[in-house]
């Protein structure tokens, strides 16, 4: 088991439907990460932006951007998360893509669909939540919208860092900022969350304020809006573990079951 986890998320200016470019993009960004990391984070639809146009720009799993993925994070040894358009048997999702340096993959397709911009018509929606082992942490990591549904990431799996990427628009960015440290808060959980910068092909702007948050909902790194850029820490388990063995007020949280949609 590893006590510190060193991550780092970028935050990115996407460009629209454009996988080459994007891939280009954050290959020169993780090549210029001069620290030790654990764990890369991208932004959701890191490949191509929010669209509603899947059968434009969807892959395989076996396809350009998971092989390159996998080739970035052995040679990097490092974990690389973020979430792409996929097509599987003749469906769309957008799927968050856990791979790590090994060359394993693990999977999650986002839940709640952003029924404001159709997301719900074009792709179909994932009903399990997934929870990664990774160098002794176990990470639970979820997309942009879920981020307004606490049932969902309530920690109920003692899981220790909680993710969240995203293309969360500059008119609900409080929200954005305000739900990522009640998250933290309650779940009593390092928590993460990336979001893109810039304008997208709808007119729909972007100012990033990615995060990285303790479990008592203190910043531990953050970026200026509008920044492309990094947002770096290093997290500490024992330092959570004994905050949660003080307070206990995880020991406390209700008993639900979640019925499937």
């Amino acid at each position: 088991m590893q006590n510190e986890l060193h991550i780092v998320g970028i935050q990115a200016d996407l460009f629209w439907e454009n996988p080459a470019k994007n891939r280009a993009f954050f290959e020169e960004k993780i090549n210029s990460i001069s620290q030790n990391a654990d764990l890369v984070v991208l932004p959701e639809m890191f490949t191509t932006g929010f669209t509603m146009n899947p059968e434009k720009v969807a892959e395989k799993m076996d396809g350009e951007t998971i092989t390159w993925m996998q080739k970035i994070s052995s040679e990097k040894q490092v974990a690389i998360t973020g979430s792409l358009v996929i097509e599987e048997d003749n469906k769309y999702y957008n799927r968050l893509v856990f791979v790590h340096p090994s060359g394993k993959i693990e999977t999650y397709d986002k839940r709640h669909s952003f029924t404001l911009a159709g997301e719900d018509k074009a792709y179909n929606s994932g009903n399990k939540k997934l929870i990664v082992t990774y160098k002794g942490w176990r990470i639970c990591p979820l997309i942009c919208y879920d981020l307004r549904f606490p049932v969902w990431a309530r920690n109920t799996e003692n899981y220790d860092l909680l993710i969240y990427m995203a293309n969360w628009p500059v008119t609900r960015i409080k929200a954005w900022e305000m739900l990522l440290k009640a998250r933290a808060i309650e779940n009593m959980s390092y928590t993460i969350g990336i979001n893109r910068t810039g304008k997208d092909a709808n007119n729909y702007e972007y100012s990033g304020n990615s995060l990285v948050i303790d479990y008592l909902g203190e910043e531990l790194s953050s970026l200026p809006k509008n920044e492309v850029g990094m947002v770096k820490a290093t997290l500490v388990k024992s330092n959570q573990k004994k905050i949660r063995e003080k307070l206990g007020f995880l020991n406390d949280k209700d008993a639900f079951e979640i019925v499937q949609k």
